[in-house]
């Protein structure tokens, strides 16, 4: 681990993500936008945010909810405008905080203007941007796709483009092309457009969109049939940690992020790499390529290996093994790790990890966030996550979803099943743990109308329980899940030694109700903490670890009559 001397301000920071469409309308046509944004930012500087990730606010068609870019370098209209942009950064930054945006190259939109050139001639000159292949065809003359690959958004990888007569290649959505990074014109200018542009804006760094995908295996040979009810089959192994992928993202910080005169952050995306010595690979500081990355072990969990969203049960000390791999990953290393369990992809960690229901989600809210707060690496908050929000009703149906991969998922298994009553059943129960449009669904200001999102109808729905469950409700509690995060946060910069940077044990960690771990100075060993989290919705006696942990002092607890020992020193 760096010494004190070394450390980057990333390693301290508490980042807050922010998903444009979902975070705050300012002139009511039922779109979170820029301004509005900006109108919080005050909000978030009194959470005790450090950093603020933006999600794409690209000018884009808005198929993937912005993750289909048709222009890296001007803003979504009904989001805003640079200017706005600029204004946003010098707001963030004048009062102490840093900001960072999202980084999605692997792909474009179909409608930049690169893949309209490309598209248009075998011959043009920005045809090998994107990967092309043309069909292969059955004994009896039917025309096939490439190969059998499956899209994370259902149905083939492979697009079949009538201009040309090829195919290509689209690992989401077919609006989504992928761009060809074995061209090195091409790298350079999305070095270009994506990041010196905003760079050059002031910003602090990136979110890194499934970083490690740029490297395909370029054989494109089928995937082995792993679901025989299926024409197309997952085949990840195909396209995530290639091999040229660190040959990439080195090149990215020689041609470029060492030509600024500031420490600049970037956060990859890293799904399907789950060996800590192949995570360790990108995040070495030795080996400079990225800060840190989101390894998505947690959020994995509940998935099954080949369906996202065929939910399947789990019990506490999976989860307890996933948080002390990647606790114990950086012990020894020169690596460093991120600790979050919400993001915008994700459905919320109350919902998922714990219970939401009215007795439970206030102390299972307060309960992740001590949890979270005490886990060593960056830590990262996702809007609405502050104040407990949860996932949709179980009451709502597919009709109520917005999100393209869900939706999609949705109408390919009703077609594969005709419809069965059982499987889908199955799929809604599912998308109502897993599904992204959990997290994407308005932020929840206040009980006013459309939750103080906006003055008008949003374009997500927004959740029953808006009146319950929002902002200035809890600001006037000081019980709140709010107010414990504040309380938290402040506490981890206080005892960051310890909670940002210490050491983890886990202890009975075959224990299915509790979790306890804990936590000391990983220079002195001196200054130690025990966090202890009860899973279940019953009191549970403990037993705290003794030996050099010794005699504890309370510290803070999530029940408001541990509050009132600590109050009256017990």
């Amino acid at each position: 681990m760096a010494t004190k001397s070394t450390r980057p301000w990333w390693k301290d920071a508490v980042c807050y993500q922010i998903y444009p469409a979902s975070f705050k309308d300012s002139n009511g046509d039922g779109l979170g936008d820029i301004p509005g944004i900006l109108s919080k930012v005050d909000y978030l500087k009194d959470l005790g945010v450090d950093v603020i990730w933006v999600s794409p606010m690209f000018d884009s068609p808005q198929v993937d909810m912005g993750y289909d870019i048709s222009n890296y370098e001007s803003v979504y209209p009904p989001y805003g405008t640079v200017k706005d942009m600029e204004e946003l950064i010098d707001a963030v930054q004048s009062r102490g905080m840093k900001i960072i945006l999202d980084l999605v190259i692997n792909h474009t939109s179909d409608q930049h203007a690169w893949f309209q050139e490309s598209r248009s001639s075998k011959t043009n000159l920005k045809r090998d941007w994107y990967v092309w292949k043309p069909p292969r065809h059955a004994p009896d003359g039917t025309r096939l796709p490439p190969t059998n690959w499956r899209s994370y958004f259902s149905g083939s990888t492979w697009e079949y483009d009538d201009l040309t007569r090829e195919y290509y290649l689209h690992l989401f959505a077919k609006e989504q092309p992928d761009l060809n990074w074995e061209n090195e014109e091409t790298r350079k200018a999305i070095y270009n457009s994506t990041i010196r542009f905003w760079l050059d804006k002031g910003i602090d760094g990136f979110r890194v969109d499934v970083v490690n995908m740029y490297s395909k295996e370029l054989s494109f040979k089928d995937a082995p049939i792993t679901d025989p009810n299926s024409e197309f089959q997952p085949a990840w192994e195909n396209w995530a940690n290639g091999p040229r992928i660190h040959e990439f993202l080195r090149e990215i910080n020689r041609e470029v992020l060492d030509k600024y005169d500031r420490d600049l952050v970037m956060v990859g995306e890293l799904p399907h790499t789950s060996d800590p010595k192949k995570v360790l690979d990108y995040v070495g500081s030795g080996d400079k390529q990225l800060s840190m990355v989101f390894q998505f072990d947690i959020v994995d969990l509940g998935q099954s290996k080949d369906e996202k969203y065929h939910f399947q049960e789990w019990k506490l000390p999976q989860f307890k093994g996933v948080v002390e791999k990647w606790q114990k990953f950086m012990e020894g290393s020169d690596g460093w790790t991120t600790a979050f369990c919400e993001n915008h992809d994700q459905g919320r960690s109350i919902s998922r990890y714990t219970s939401d229901s009215q007795e439970h989600r206030v102390h299972s809210g307060k309960m992740l966030s001590l949890l979270m707060c005490s886990l060593t690496g960056t830590l990262f908050v996702y809007q609405g996550q502050e104040i407990g929000m949860i996932n949709v009703p179980k009451s709502w149906g597919i009709d109520s979803y917005q999100d393209i991969e869900s939706v999609n998922f949705y109408n390919t298994m009703a077609k594969q099943t005709n419809n069965d009553p059982a499987e889908l059943e199955y799929i809604m129960k599912s998308l109502q743990i897993l599904s992204r449009d959990n997290a994407r669904i308005p932020m929840q200001w206040d009980s006013s109308e459309h939750a103080g999102f906006s003055s008008k109808k949003p374009w997500a729905r927004v959740h029953d329980l808006y009146k319950e469950i929002n902002v200035q409700q809890q600001q006037k509690d000081k019980n709140s899940v709010l107010e414990f995060w504040k309380r938290m946060i402040k506490l981890r910069k206080e005892f960051k030694e310890v909670l940002v940077y210490g050491e983890f044990e886990g202890f009975k960690m075959d224990d299915e109700r509790t979790f306890i771990f804990g936590k000391k100075d990983p220079e002195t060993g001196t200054k130690r903490a025990v966090v202890v989290c009860n899973f279940t919705g019953e009191d549970q006696e403990i037993e705290l670890p003794g030996g050099e942990y010794g005699r504890v002092k309370f510290l803070v607890g999530s029940y408001e009559d541990a509050e009132e020992k600590e109050s009256r020193g017990r």
